[in-house]
């Protein structure tokens, strides 16, 4: 080896690992373009089944076939924003009359009642509270005013959406029309021989997806209807609404399903101020938990492993250990994506090194 192919060596590196740098921050600049993709993605997974029941057993042209679940997905996510927009639109006004000195009289009352209840005295919580300077209330100093600027902002998000969602729709539509988009897209960066691998690899994590992306939906659905049940005998207003958004939380392995319980505490709780703690906040916190138990145990012991079993071909125990691995590597995305990440990772090892041996024991379902 001489020294000029030495240098070019060198500059081909350099330009090399030069392209991966520019290449990887092209990638960042459109990062929502590729979030639009992969959600549309996703729902086209989704629709996919209704798509081919429409068209081999009702006999629907396939871009009529389309068009019905387009629609069906936009009365979906229209009725979606006919319950929430109301709500958000009502605690708006709601939180810009707020009187604060009611509020902050209210939850310091809430807490008196609280530390009553688990046993201290008035007169220790009256020593603790004249001790810390808290003579007035126990949130005489938090400011209440961010709450109407951070709903404000709130809805300065939602607004923004508008863009991302149709072009979710418009994505979302073409990979539905073309259901080989995508896939032809992919092969283009395939090499000649490995195409028919790279198909039959595609083929099957479609199938798989699709499966667990309805079994998700029926997943939530299932909550969804626990949990409604749950808030409307209890009394909470707008309990159709909080359900489902803490149903959704479930989305989230493992930490939604508890930032959903933690909501439905709160709002049951804060929606009772100025009540009596013992005799009506604990009574209606009780009957929360023992709804959002019940909708734990049969989505733990009856939906997942069905989900599971049935979709993505997986143990729940395997499933448990790549979505922690997933968490602690990625965070709550990475705990979202784990399983249909994992899942077309199966895939592709059947298909390019179905001999290995760790490869065959984890595949062996698929």
């Amino acid at each position: 080896m001489n020294s000029r192919t030495l240098a070019n060596g060198i500059l081909r590196a350099v330009f090399i690992l030069a392209g991966i740098i520019l290449l990887g921050y092209f990638l960042y600049l459109i990062r929502s373009v590729i979030a639009y993709v992969l959600i549309a993605a996703v729902v086209a997974l989704i629709g996919r089944p209704v798509v081919l029941f429409l068209r081999r057993k009702l006999k629907f042209p396939n871009t009529a076939a389309v068009l019905v679940v387009m629609t069906l997905l936009l009365l979906v996510i229209g009725g979606i924003i006919a319950l929430f927009i109301p709500l958000i639109s009502e605690q708006g006004r709601n939180l810009s009359l707020l009187n604060i000195d009611d509020l902050q009289s209210d939850l310091n009352s809430l807490y008196l009642q609280i530390m009553d209840y688990i046993g201290a005295s008035p007169e220790s919580l009256n020593s603790v509270i004249a001790n810390s300077e808290l003579d007035k209330s126990i949130l005489a100093g938090v400011e209440f005013g961010f709450i109407p600027n951070f709903l404000n902002s709130i809805l300065g998000i939602l607004s923004n959406l508008s863009l991302g969602l149709f072009s979710v729709l418009f994505i979302s539509f073409f990979f539905l029309k073309d259901s080989r988009l995508f896939e032809n897209s992919l092969l283009s960066f395939v090499p000649d021989q490995n195409e028919s691998r790279v198909m039959k690899s595609i083929e099957k994590i479609k199938s798989l997806l699709s499966r667990y992306f309805v079994g998700l939906i029926g997943q939530i659905l299932v909550l969804f209807i626990i949990y409604t049940i749950v808030l409307l005998l209890v009394g909470i207003k707008d309990a159709v609404v909080i359900a489902f958004l803490c149903a959704l939380f479930n989305i989230i392995p493992y930490i939604g399903p508890l930032i959903g319980g933690i909501i439905m505490i709160v709002l049951t709780m804060t929606s009772n101020l100025g009540s009596d703690f013992s005799s009506v906040i604990l009574p209606d916190v009780g009957w929360v938990l023992l709804g959002l138990t019940i909708g734990q145990l049969v989505d733990n012991f009856l939906s997942q492993p069905l989900i599971f079993s049935n979709s993505v071909k997986s143990h729940p125990l395997e499933i448990f250990l790549v979505i922690i691995i997933a968490g602690l590597l990625f965070g709550v995305t990475g705990m979202i994506v784990a399983i249909p990440g994992y899942t077309a990772i199966k895939v592709i090892l059947k298909e390019f090194l179905a001999e290995n041996k760790l490869v065959r024991r984890l595949t062996k379902d698929l």
